[in-house]
């Protein structure tokens, strides 16, 4: 009876939009593969050469100009590859399989096809290749990357208006390869992120409301995570400077190191892969310019560190938003996966999804 209610009171929070129109659909995924490529230019790098990078290139129309040795521009990572991995899999399916997922993703790693791998999922991907159930090969505390929510979007697009479901599936992808709280409620977040953006409609979106109800239905999975959820409130209406110095902060007690990231530690220089400051400064991008693509992710890329899962989650949820033709479609039509997976084939693929769920699936 709860569950039935809130989403009535939901449905009049946030506005819902039934189904979901397919150039939202297609803006969430190329928003996130163009993210993810611009970010992976200065992934790992220092804030003050991101915000360079940002000022000198992405704000001066120079953007594609650079690309990331060996691999030309537009090529985008493994945030990506998972993501449109997850796709591929809902539509030969029609509709989530854990199962099927777990294999594709062994078969990526497994043909060295994975861009910028983190060690979680490799170490979960190995073992699943080696036959182990995928409901026991993801990585254990306190491995508490992003892998999980950076490929989490796509779970938004399958349920927008199921929240309680949307949360078991965004539970049930993160434990492939991550089972530590923090990382599954990492996932939670960003497919309900994406799930709210595509249920509000155009110049309707409630800071407020989106904060209060991510934070709502991740409390029951790590309280922590919540109780940081709840400070963005504040954090929004500060500048950047003083925003990204709490939030690369976030999760951590005094003294704490043991985050088990998947590529760097928690730092106070950068957004490290640590979920929690990377989660939280993505909703803060998207959040100060929801209106503004190119602004959002040039804003969680200036945070350096992992900028092209920060881009790339940041960049997910504005394309769910604003839909495709906000995006700069000049950078966008040069995306590709070592020459596969271009443009157009990652919109197809969108589409095909929308057929399939539009079906029922």
């Amino acid at each position: 009876m709860f569950t039935e209610w809130f989403d009535l009171w939901l449905a009049f929070a946030l506005p819902v939009e039934v189904p979901p129109a397919r150039d939202r659909l297609a803006g969430s995924l190329i928003g996130q593969c163009l993210g993810d490529a611009l970010g992976f230019v200065v992934e790992g790098y220092s804030k003050e050469i991101c915000q360079e990078y940002v000022d000198e290139i992405l704000l001066t129309d120079k953007a594609g100009t650079i690309g990331r040795s060996p691999h030309q521009f537009g090529q985008y990572t493994d945030d990506s590859q998972l993501t449109r991995t997850l796709i591929e899999s809902y539509v030969a399916c029609r509709g989530f399989d854990p199962e099927d997922y777990a294999q594709r993703l062994a078969d990526l790693f497994t043909e060295q096809r994975v861009v910028g791998r983190g060690r979680a999922s490799t170490a979960a991907a190995v073992r699943l290749a080696q036959g182990v159930p995928w409901q026991q090969a993801g990585v254990p505390a306190p491995y508490a990357g992003n892998g999980a929510a950076m490929r989490a979007a796509p779970i938004g697009w399958m349920f927008p208006n199921r929240h309680v479901t949307l949360i078991e599936t965004a539970r049930v992808q993160a434990r492939i390869t991550h089972t530590d709280p923090r990382a599954i409620a990492g996932s939670v977040v960003i497919a309900g992120a994406v799930a709210l953006a595509l249920r509000t409609r155009e110049g309707r979106l409630k800071r407020e409301t989106m904060i209060e109800t991510l934070a709502d239905w991740v409390r029951p999975i790590e309280p922590s995570f919540a109780a940081d959820l709840e400070q963005l409130q504040s954090l929004v209406g500060r500048e950047p400077a003083d925003a990204h110095w709490l939030i690369s902060r976030a999760g951590r007690k005094l003294g704490d190191n043991d985050v088990g990231t998947d590529r760097w530690q928690a730092s106070d220089d950068i957004i490290s892969g640590y979920v929690v400051p990377s989660v939280l400064w993505s909703l803060y991008s998207f959040l100060r310019s929801p209106e503004d693509y190119w602004g959002a992710v040039c804003l969680a890329i200036s945070g350096g560190g992992d900028t092209d899962t920060t881009a790339a989650m940041t960049g997910a949820i504005s394309g769910a938003y604003l839909g495709l033709d906000a995006l700069p479609r000049r950078l966008a039509e040069r995306l590709n996966d070592c020459g596969t997976w271009n443009f157009d084939e990652l919109v197809a693929l969108a589409n095909a999804f929308s057929t399939v769920r539009n079906r029922g699936a």
